[in-house]
């Protein structure tokens, strides 16, 4: 039998703002536990929120950047529960009347290149909980509230994902809009952008959803891959032996590879919202939202389609390097520089991105800066180095620091480009290599382009690289005897 999966995922982004979304304490993590919160936080009685106006305008500026509907008037509802991490004995949040509505996302689908456009849902405010601390309690548990009270966008999708890759290729598309945005730095291992993956089965061709469960709290986009798949394969198992899926929530072990039961899947109404009295309705006009609209950076798709127009390069190179914002910047100075578009996207997806794999770092903590990688672009366009040499300047660079010009200067790597000198070596290649000169002149015209190969190599050997190929190209074929 044949089975459809059926994905919808929740997204949870911590916002980038100095202050809580209730009080005006500190969101600095990292703190020692318990530091960090207000009376606000702990539910101390007498307190009263105070909403944080950074968090609407993030969520407003996210909402704009994927086409949404933004209510002129929000509202903010309690999602009662009992946890050890709540002090207050409920969440605030927002349920019947979020700030952002609907709004669309384009990816990949995996097709040669096919996009699928997803819906969401909406986008509402809240507040984030505390953190359980399990480790060094000796079978019990420790409550951390440096947390609590930190503002969040949960962002929800149409359940339109058909696969663990379709959700990763839009996890990652909501990951670059969001930091290209400056809302959130959407780092997963930190928390600042968590997943909950709702996932279903049904048969290929059917149009009913299937009992759907919950995978909360995945934070890596491998993690996420794996949960999903892992759990499709679960639910298509057990309906194959003739048993039913569960609406439960569920945790992913990653030691394990596996999820597993956490509790019963509720139901919005198990929550009991209502709308907080505390805090009035939020409202905005559109003068609020066209000003914010028209502070909206330059956002990947447009950025992209720019570096085609204006830099000339192809679809494939355009999205690599628009992929996050520090790298489209990193190459839009770097080519400023080097005055050299084409070269500069080479070198950044070539020589950069390999060392930037080896040392598992990501651009913004790259040893080198736009302007020392432009100045070696230059150094090679006009001819002051070769390709080659080129490489051996930007080892040194990436590993010890200096400017191009100063790491050619100190180990004398300029390049060779006076005719008479190369015509030497070139003379003294053909002398020391008959037999080789007799292949090449018994050769058809056609192969001794292939052969010439080899000459070239024996006058850059000697001339340690620095003899300028082009040159030594043209001086060969002058020289050898036809």
């Amino acid at each position: 039998m044949s089975w459809e999966a059926v994905i919808g995922l929740e997204v949870h982004v911590q916002l980038a703002t100095d202050s809580k979304i209730f009080s005006g304490s500190s969101t600095a993590f990292g703190a020692e536990p318990n530091t960090q919160a207000c009376p606000v936080d702990l539910a101390l009685p007498g307190t009263l929120p105070v909403f944080n106006e950074k968090a609407l305008e993030m969520a407003v500026r996210f909402g704009l950047a994927i086409g949404a509907h933004i209510n002129h008037e929000s509202v903010f509802d309690r999602k009662n529960y009992f946890y050890p991490d709540l002090p207050k004995g409920y969440q605030i949040s927002q349920l019947e009347a979020p700030i952002v509505l609907g709004g669309t996302l384009s990816i990949d689908s995996g097709d040669e290149g096919q996009q699928r456009t997803i819906n969401l849902t909406r986008a509402h405010l809240e507040e984030d909980a505390g953190k359980s601390l399990h480790e060094d309690f000796h079978g019990m548990t420790g409550i951390d509230l440096n947390r609590a009270g930190t503002p969040l966008l949960e962002i929800v999708s149409e359940p339109e994902l058909r696969s663990a890759k379709e959700a990763v290729a839009y996890l990652r598309k909501l990951h670059t809009i969001i930091t290209y945005l400056g809302i959130s730095d959407g780092d997963m291992s930190q928390g600042s952008m968590r997943c909950d993956c709702n996932v279903s089965v049904r048969k290929a061709g059917s149009t009913e959803l299937g009992t759907r469960t919950e995978t909360k709290n995945v934070n890596s986009f491998k993690f996420v891959e794996k949960a999903i798949n892992g759990e499709i394969e679960r639910q298509i198992d057990i309906l194959e032996d003739g048993g039913t899926i569960d609406q439960e929530t569920r945790l992913y072990d990653a030691d394990k590879d596996e999820t597993r039961p956490m509790r019963s899947k509720e139901f919005a109404n198990d929550y009991r919202y209502f709308p907080d009295p505390d805090l009035l309705p939020v409202v905005i006009d559109d003068a609020y939202i066209q000003a914010i609209r028209e502070s909206l950076p330059e956002l990947p798709e447009a950025k992209a389609a720019r570096f085609q127009s204006e830099h000339g390069l192809s679809e494939y190179d355009a999205s690599l390097l628009t992929a996050s914002r520090q790298l489209a910047d990193f190459f839009e100075a770097t080519a400023r520089t080097s005055g050299d578009a084409k070269l500069s996207a080479n070198w950044l997806m070539g020589e950069v991105s390999k060392r930037l794999n080896q040392d598992s770092i990501t651009i913004d903590a790259a040893p080198i800066t736009p302007e020392q990688l432009g100045g070696l672009i230059a150094r090679i366009c006009d001819n002051t180095i070769s390709g080659k040499i080129a490489k051996t300047v930007f080892d040194t660079m990436w590993a010890e620091g200096g400017s191009a010009d100063e790491i050619i200067e100190k180990k004398g790597l300029k390049q060779v480009t006076d005719s008479s000198a190369i015509e030497g070596i070139v003379d003294q290649v053909i002398a020391a290599n008959p037999a080789q000169v007799e292949q090449y002149q018994a050769a058809e015209p056609a192969k001794r382009g292939k052969m010439i190969g080899f000459f070239v190599g024996q006058v850059m050997q000697a001339s340690k690289g620095k003899a300028n190929p082009q040159q030594v190209n043209s001086i060969l074929k002058q020289k050898l005897p036809d």
